[in-house]
C-alpha cells in the first residue's frame, strides 16, 4: 500500500476514534469502537512513517483527524460551524495538501 494512502486511512480512523469518544459519553458500549479505530489508525500511521517523514506524517494525520472530527461534530452532533471556522478549516486543508505536494 502507498504510504500516503496509509496516512489518509490513519487520519480517517482517527476521526473514528474521536467520534467513538463522543459516543462513549452517551452510551458506554462504544469503548470497543474507540479501541479498534485507534489500533487501526496507529497501525496505518506506523506504516506511513516508514516512508513519509515523521513530522509531515504527524501533521497530516492530526489535520485529517481535526477537519474530519469537526465535520462529524457538525453533521452528527449538531455542533456549530460558522464562517470563521469554515475559513480556518479551509486553511487546514490547504496546509495538508501543501504538505503532500512538498513531501
Amino acid at each position: 500500500m502507498n504510504a500516503w494512502t496509509a496516512l489518509v486511512l490513519a487520519g480517517l480512523f482517527e476521526v473514528g476514534f474521536t467520534t467513538a469518544l463522543k459516543l462513549e459519553q452517551q452510551n458506554k458500549n462504544w469503548g470497543w469502537a474507540f479501541i479498534v479505530c485507534a489500533w487501526i489508525s496507529f497501525g496505518f500511521l506506523a506504516q506511513a512513517i516508514e516512508t513519509i517523514p515523521l513530522g509531515t506524517a504527524y501533521a497530516v494525520w492530526t489535520g485529517i483527524g481535526a477537519v474530519g472530527t469537526v465535520l462529524v461534530g457538525r453533521v452528527f452532533f449538531g455542533e456549530q460551524l460558522g464562517g470563521r471556522k469554515l475559513a480556518l478549516l479551509a486553511v487546514m486543508v490547504a496546509a495538508i495538501l501543501g504538505l503532500k505536494v512538498t513531501a
